[in-house]
């Protein structure tokens, strides 16, 4: 099974792909780097036998027994694996590396994968840290498709003093999956992130959490009663468990940061619903109200009713397969391997 189409193997920017963790992300790129023909070969590996078996069946042309026998040869290494192990990996990999070769991640997090990768990395490689915005609530080697990056931005931070070349074929490879492809300071990277995904995730567990301990509400009436606000925040709930303890752990300082500020407004709209002060509480959902406009018009959501459910439902009864995958939009995500790589 060979990844590139005909006629482009001796045109591809990255001959041989390695992707470190099968989950979500790395299905997602190997199924869209077969569907353009950007790459000859995809070798992958994996912790769990069960999920190389897997990506052999749909997407990989070669998996192997070790994260150092995968990247051997390769030209582009993808680390994709949960945050807290990215070090690890790295210290394994390390000898084993390409010299010119190209090490990047999908990482939420880049201050932290930064200080746990770069020191492994040798000379004559170069680590280009990267986090794809996109995703959905499901993990493992079956829920990747071709087009999750489509439209999604793909933020890369590169570390000072990296030659332009492999910077630039990383952004160019990225682009031609579909990716938005913008730069960013690590540290920005960080709070940006604390700010668009990291804190509404917490807080989405955090409501789910409170609902499933409220005892005046059962289990039953919250789940047949459900509304869109609390499915959406069930939806996002169901993310992998382990990416979201190392996101959170690995990039305290933001997310408590941004946290602390989010407390401080829900002060405020407790107190403003408690005096009955209508016109700030209609001030203040006015202007919110906005953002989800910029949103739509950025195209980075539907305007479509129910966010587009009806017509992804629609998708599913005609066999489509990326119908219903997203639901409401996309759940930021690294989707590791659970096994961890």
């Amino acid at each position: 099974m060979s990844a590139g189409a005909p006629g482009r193997s001796s045109r591809a920017a990255f001959p041989r792909i390695a992707l470190i963790g099968l989950g979500l992300i790395a299905s997602s790129m190997a199924h869209a780097l077969r569907a353009k023909g950007l790459c000859d070969e995809i070798t992958g590996y994996a912790r769990s036998a069960e999920t190389r078996a897997i990506a052999l069946e749909l997407f990989c042309d070669r998996v192997t027994d070790s994260a150092a026998e995968a990247v051997a040869g390769a030209d582009l290494v993808v680390l994709a694996v949960p945050v807290g192990v990215m070090g690890e990996i790295a210290a394994e990999i390390a000898p084993h590396l390409k010299p010119g070769a190209v090490v990047t991640d999908v990482g939420s997090v880049k201050e932290a994968v930064i200080e746990a990768v770069a020191p492994h990395i040798p000379a004559g490689v170069h680590f280009i840290p990267g986090h794809p915005l996109a995703g959905t609530e499901y993990s493992g080697p079956r829920s990747g498709f071709a087009t999750l990056f489509e439209n999604r931005w793909w933020l890369l931070t590169p570390l000072e003093g990296q030659a332009p070349g492999p910077l630039a074929r990383l952004r160019a490879l990225l682009e031609a999956i579909g990716a938005n492809v913008d730069e960013m300071e690590p540290k920005r990277h960080d709070l940006v992130l604390a700010v668009v995904s990291h804190t509404p995730h917490l807080i989405a567990f955090t409501m789910v959490g409170v609902a499933d301990h409220l005892s005046r509400v059962t289990q039953e009436e919250v789940i047949k009663y459900s509304a869109s606000g609390f499915r959406d925040f069930t939806r996002i709930a169901a993310s992998d468990p382990t990416m979201w303890r190392d996101v959170f752990l690995t990039n305290k300082e933001a997310v408590l940061d941004i946290l602390g500020r989010f407390t401080e407004e829900l002060f405020m709209l407790q107190r403003q619903i408690r005096m009955g002060e209508g016109e700030q509480l209609h001030a203040y959902f006015s202007r919110t109200r906005e953002i989800r406009r910029g949103i739509i018009e950025a195209g980075q959501d539907t305007s479509a009713p129910d966010f587009g459910r009806a017509a992804r439902h629609k998708g599913d009864e005609a066999g489509s397969a990326d119908a219903g995958l997203t639901e409401s939009g996309p759940v930021e995500s690294d989707a590791p391997d659970r096994a961890g790589a």
